[in-house]
């Protein structure tokens, strides 16, 4: 086992912790996760997370595997990403990171959970891929050290009517003059404002329900958001 998911799993194996480990197939390509083993778990003994408002209600929701991220990860399996530089953001437990990784693509991974790096680098080891490099990142900040990407991707990103216009600003300020966005919505009612806006930062917007291929979970009812800019 590599040192970093040996260390990430030492790091994620708390005693208050229910985890499970799972397996999603894409093909003939299996990708195997540890995720929290339900929405109802919970530790921040260092207070790491309420320090950075996540509260004890929303402190699990990056550790499950959502059915929105099933339809981001196969939705992004027969994509062309040679020679592209690509960003995932609110990656929780990044399963198309992990799926993108292991088909050797230039993956970067988001997230502002404080332990979602930790899971990541676990699963990583877990599917024997190579070091996905990670940042946390708050979209209200303007100092990561991302630079610019050729495709950002993002499944169920939008809890709050705020995350409407940060997130909009954090993609536009990350993505190359000429960019290819992917957020999956499951329909919080914040798809709308989101497209205004990102029309308003000269971005062109198609929006589709998931074709059949995708394999999309039966509960999923939202779509699939599709934002392409070619130039500045």
């Amino acid at each position: 086992m590599p040192w970093i998911a040996a260390k990430a799993f030492q790091e994620i194996n708390v005693p208050s912790l229910r985890l499970r480990y799972q397996t999603h197939e894409f093909g003939d390509i299996d990708i195997h996760v540890c995720t929290l083993r339900d929405n109802q778990q919970f530790s921040d003994p260092a207070g790491e997370a309420e320090d950075l408002g996540i509260s004890s209600a929303t402190w699990p929701l990056f550790g499950i595997v959502w059915p929105s991220s099933v339809v981001l990860a196969n939705y992004v399996l027969g994509f062309d990403t040679r020679g592209k530089r690509i960003l995932e953001v609110g990656c929780g437990i990044g399963l198309s990171s992990l799926l993108l990784n292991k088909l050797e693509a230039d993956i970067t991974a988001t997230d502002y959970h404080p332990e979602a790096e930790p899971f990541l680098a676990r699963n990583t080891g877990l599917n024997n891929g190579a070091r996905i490099p990670f940042e946390r990142v708050d979209w209200a900040a303007d100092d990561d050290e991302l630079g610019l990407f050729d495709l950002i991707i993002g499944s169920d990103v939008l809890y709050e009517d705020e995350h409407v216009a940060l997130l909009s600003d954090f993609l536009d300020s990350h993505a190359n003059d000429h960019c290819e966005i992917i957020l999956v919505d499951p329909g919080r009612g914040k798809k709308g404002r989101l497209v205004r806006k990102m029309t308003a930062l000269g971005f062109t917007c198609t929006e589709k329900k998931p074709a059949a291929e995708t394999l999309a979970p039966a509960e999923f009812k939202g779509h699939i958001l599709n934002f392409i800019r070619l130039s500045r």
